[in-house]
C-alpha cells in the first residue's frame, strides 16, 4: 500500500511555485518588472487560498462519504454551502460589498444558520437518514430562497454580480481572504479528523459502532461543525466550488486501506493540489475572460459523477 501523505506533499511542493507563474501574463522572476511585488500581493495569495479552499472540500467530502457510507456523498448534501452562499447573497442583494469583510462575515453567518437548522432538526437523535433528509431540505430551502434573491435583484448590476459570485472563483483574492478562511479550515479539518474513529466504527454498521461506545450524537455534532467550518469557510471567499469533495475522496481511496480516518488528511491534500492546477489552468486557458473556477470544475466533476454512478451500476463501487 501507497503511501499517499509524502506524495502529495512532493507533488504540492512542485506545483505550487509553477501556479505562481502561471497566468495570462506568465512571469519571469528575472526579467518582469515589478515580479517580486506581483507574486507576494496577487499570485501567492490565490495560490494559497486555492491550497486551503481545496483541503477543506476534500476532507469534508471524505468523513461525509464515510458518514453517510455512500461513496457518491458530497459536502452539499448538507446544505451547509448553499446556506452560506444566500449569506453572501443577501449582502450583494443588499450592496454589502464596500467593507471587505462583510460578504464573508454574512457567508459565514448563513453558514451556522444552517448548521443550527440541521442540529434543530436531526441534532437529539444522530439518526443518519433524518440528518441526510434534512440536509436535502436545507439545501433545497436555501437554493429556493438564492432563487428569490436573484429574481428580485434591484437591478441588472446587483443580477450579475450575484450570479457570477455564485460560479466560484478565486479571481482578485487578498491575504485578507486569506486569513478569513485559513483557519476556520484548519480547525475545520481538525474537527473531522477527531471525528475519524467514530467514522470507522460506523463502517461496521450503526448497531456495531454503538456497541463499540461510539455516541451517535455527538458523531453527528463533530461532522456538523467540521463540515459547518470548512465548507462555510470556503464559499465564504470563494463562492460556489462543486465536486471537489466528491473526487478526490475517489482517487486516493486505492492508496490508503480504506479506513474513513485515513482517508480524510489525504484528501485534504488531493483536494488543495485539484484546486491549486485547476485555478492554474483557468488562469492561462487563450479567453477572452477568465473561466469561473467553479464552472471549470463542474465541466469536470459531472463526467467523473457519471462514470461513478456507472460503476455502481456494475456493482464495482
Amino acid at each position: 500500500m501507497t503511501r499517499p501523505i509524502p506524495i502529495l506533499l512532493i507533488l504540492l511542493a512542485i506545483v505550487l511555485p509553477l501556479s505562481l507563474l502561471a497566468g495570462r501574463v506568465w512571469i519571469d522572476p528575472a526579467e518582469t518588472p515589478n515580479a517580486a511585488l506581483i507574486l507576494a500581493d496577487l499570485r501567492l495569495p490565490r495560490s494559497l487560498l486555492a491550497i486551503v479552499v481545496g483541503a477543506g472540500l476534500g476532507a469534508a467530502g471524505a468523513a461525509m462519504q464515510g458518514y453517510l457510507r455512500n461513496p457518491l456523498a458530497d459536502p452539499g448534501l448538507f446544505g451547509i454551502g448553499p446556506g452560506a452562499a444566500l449569506g453572501a447573497v443577501v449582502a450583494l442583494w443588499f450592496g454589502y460589498t464596500h467593507s471587505a469583510w462583510l460578504l464573508p462575515l454574512f457567508a459565514l453567518a448563513g453558514a451556522g444558520g444552517a448548521m443550527a437548522l440541521l442540529a434543530a432538526i436531526a441534532g437529539r437523535t444522530g439518526g443518519i437518514a433524518l440528518f441526510t433528509l434534512a440536509g436535502l431540505m436545507v439545501a433545497s430551502l436555501a437554493g429556493a430562497l438564492t432563487a428569490l434573491a436573484i429574481s428580485l435583484a434591484p437591478n441588472a448590476f446587483a443580477m450579475e454580480t450575484i450570479v457570477m459570485w455564485l460560479n466560484g472563483a478565486l479571481t482578485d483574492r487578498s491575504w485578507q481572504d486569506v486569513w478569513i478562511a485559513a483557519p476556520l479550515i484548519g480547525v475545520g479539518i481538525l474537527v473531522l479528523r477527531l471525528a475519524g474513529p467514530s467514522l470507522d466504527a460506523l463502517t461496521l454498521g450503526e448497531a456495531v459502532a454503538r456497541s463499540l461506545g461510539v455516541r451517535p450524537t455527538r458523531l453527528l455534532w463533530l461532522l456538523v461543525a467540521g463540515v459547518g467550518l470548512t465548507v462555510g469557510a470556503v464559499t465564504a471567499v470563494a463562492g460556489i466550488i462543486g465536486f471537489v469533495g466528491l473526487i478526490v475522496p475517489h482517487l486516493v481511496r486505492p492508496l490508503t486501506d480504506r479506513r474513513p480516518s485515513q482517508l480524510i488528511i489525504p484528501s485534504a491534500l488531493a483536494g488543495a493540489l485539484l484546486v491549486l492546477i485547476a485555478d492554474s489552468v483557468v488562469r492561462v486557458l487563450p479567453l477572452m475572460t477568465e473561466l469561473r473556477l467553479g464552472i471549470a470544475l463542474s465541466l469536470l466533476g459531472a463526467p467523473f459523477f457519471l462514470w461513478l454512478l456507472l460503476r455502481m451500476r456494475r456493482g464495482e463501487l
